[in-house]
């Protein structure tokens, strides 16, 4: 029985620290509509959507990607609650703002005001930013502690550093 249990552990492991690519687990293909995404977000019953503004030739939003965008539990997570995409701070991809005005991702990122990179902004379902985070996270388990924070509403009681004090002690 002891055995048993040892190899059902074994067997897990890799299992949780599965790694997957983000661009096709972590991020959704972009449709361009912003506001459309409000209606979609609200009708699969999401939270809201993520925005991840970043660069090429980022450091910190490659190591986003392959130490935390990349953990299956994030991923699974965020989809779950989030309609999640990138937006290139310097694109001249066109899209539609969440208000219904045609931009591009060079200027809705100035417009919000996302200035270095990577940039995390999360949006409730009627488009109003909720909270942001600028830089890396030091682990997945912050990144996952950012995203309950957000779905749990607690962004309306303290700022994200406050919370994560409150949650570490708790522990």
């Amino acid at each position: 029985m002891r055995w048993l249990l040892l190899l059902l552990a074994f067997l897990t492991v890799p299992a949780l620290a599965e790694t997957r690519n983000p661009g096709e687990y972590f991020f959704q293909p972009k449709m361009g509509d912003l506001k459309g995404d409000l209606a979609d977000a609200r009708q699969a019953g999401k939270t809201g959507i993520l925005l991840m503004f970043e660069m090429d030739d980022c450091p910190f939003c490659e190591r986003m990607k392959n130490t935390v965008l990349n953990q299956r539990q994030v991923q699974d997570y965020f989809r779950q609650h989030f309609i999640i995409y990138p937006m290139d701070t310097r694109g001249s991809v066109e899209l539609t703002d969440f208000k219904g005005k045609n931009t591009t991702e060079k200027a809705f990122a100035l417009e919000q005001r996302a200035r270095a990179t990577p940039t995390f902004i999360f949006y409730d379902t009627a488009g109003n930013e909720v909270t942001r985070f600028t830089g890396i996270t030091q682990t997945a388990d912050e990144f996952m502690l950012l995203g309950r924070y957000v779905v749990t509403g607690e962004y309306q009681k303290a700022p994200f550093n406050v919370y994560k004090k409150q949650a570490r002690a708790a522990r």
